[in-house]
């Protein structure tokens, strides 16, 4: 609405908040018994937990916030990209940006077990492409943002998102199903700078220094599943991406003129092994990544219909992904019955597009959890594949639930398909036409 500091605020909040009467905030805030207590509750009240990233955007989010009337809690949350990240190098940016405190919480486990196993699981791959790396941490953050924010008692939670993207709608769907109480405030869509030079401008004559080097021109989102590249040249459909993008992956020209073979076991669906060795679900992708990206596996060029309604020109790098889908997809049509198997990918697609619209925590994402785990039930056995210069082919399958029979299959010695049943078959088959 024109004019307001917080369209997204509520209206009774907007007008604590606005700077009315000292009669109005009693009336609002119910006035306790002593001045202490009135000061403690509005103190409470104004708290809000801000997704924060150590980017320039978010660190000009805190002291905007706090011009606001705003004590800002910084929350990080650690789901893979340490290693690239220094968290305590953003911890003290955010205290220097002026958050009143700083909360890192490691989520690499619960992000794999809990979030990208389901995902696999279900075999959920955004238009048959994306592998839903950044879309599957939203939800786990923005839950734990709501935690942190019940912790310090805090009325609202915010995020750096601008309108344009999904995540926007991952972070504030999954709060608000989660506390509808929250409000939500996202300051990219509202504040008054509208370049990075402006936002610079202002940390400056708040007297806050950031290290900000020169901005690349693409938009980098990382985590252990996987990355995310757009804007600049990607912008352009036609344009080749160059080679200076990619981090997770060599060339595929450059990678080993040697294929590499592994085997991958699953147990029900989980993936148990790499080459006979069991590794935790954490290690599991690092070391996918590793294999898999050093043989430039796991590159995807995607034109990509977003949420908000516009079609995005996106680059990912995933990996452990590729090659845990290929083995997955791979294991499935070795042990699973056709009407199952067909049955199965559309319902595959509509938890893609659950999870890519921020509906992690809706009913019907749920009732798909129980059915895919029932049907990952005989889905265990082990895949061999063959990884070559950015391909990963499977070249061997086995499995206890195999319902491939090789006496049936077989053209050679040892059939035993009698051939005269199918003079009957194709009769029946087609007399409703």
């Amino acid at each position: 609405m024109e004019g307001e500091a917080f369209p997204g605020l509520n209206p009774r909040n907007r007008k604590a908040i606005s700077g009315n009467s000292s009669e109005e905030k009693r009336s609002f805030y119910e006035l306790p018994t002593t001045n202490s207590q009135l000061i403690k509750e509005v103190h409470e009240m104004k708290k809000v937990v801000l997704a924060y990233s150590g980017g320039l955007d978010t660190s000009c989010a805190i002291p905007w916030l706090k011009d606001k009337g705003y004590d800002v809690i910084a929350f990080l949350a650690n789901v893979g990209q340490g290693g690239q990240e220094d968290f305590k190098a953003i911890e003290k940016r955010a205290l220097q940006t002026g958050a009143s405190k700083v909360h890192i919480v490691d989520l690499q486990k619960e992000f794999v077990d809990d979030y990208v196993f389901k995902a696999l699981r279900a075999g959920a791959v955004y238009e048959n492409k994306y592998y839903l790396a950044t879309a599957l941490s939203r939800p786990l953050i923005a839950k734990h943002q709501v935690i942190v924010a019940k912790k310090e008692k805090a009325m609202a939670v915010a995020h750096g998102c601008t309108g344009k993207g999904n995540d926007q709608v991952r972070f504030e769907v999954t709060a608000r199903l989660i506390d509808p109480s929250l409000e939500i405030i996202a300051p990219l869509r509202i504040w008054e700078f509208k370049t990075r030079d402006a936002e610079i401008e202002y940390l400056e004559k708040k007297g806050i220094k950031m290290d900000v080097t020169k901005k690349s021109p693409y938009s980098v989102d990382l985590n252990l599943f996987g990355r995310s590249i757009e804007s600049g040249i990607l912008e352009d459909p036609w344009a080749e991406p160059p080679e200076e993008i990619y981090k997770l992956t060599v060339d595929p020209a450059k990678a080993p003129d040697k294929p590499t073979y592994i085997e991958l076991e699953f147990l029900n669906g989980f993936p148990m092994k790499i080459n006979g060795k069991q590794h935790s679900s954490v290690d599991m992708i690092h070391q996918l990544n590793e294999i898999a990206g050093g043989n430039g596996v796991g590159r995807v060029d995607m034109i990509e219909n977003r949420l908000v309604g516009i079609k995005s020109r996106e680059i990912y790098e995933n990996p452990a992904a590729t090659v845990l889908h290929t083995a997955r997809q791979e294991l499935e049509a070795l042990v699973l019955d056709r009407e199952t198997l067909h049955y199965k990918q559309p319902l595959s697609q509509k938890y893609a597009e659950l999870v890519y619209y921020g509906l992690w925590e809706t009913p019907l994402k749920k009732q798909l959890d129980e059915y895919f785990n029932q049907l990952q039930e005989r889905v265990s056995g082990t895949i061999r594949l063959k990884l070559y210069k950015g391909n990963c082919v499977a070249v061997g399958r086995q499995s206890k639930f195999s319902r491939y029979n090789q006496k049936l299959a077989t053209y050679g010695k040892g059939d035993i398909f009698d051939q005269k049943l199918a003079d009957g078959f194709i009769k029946l088959w087609g007399m409703p036409y």
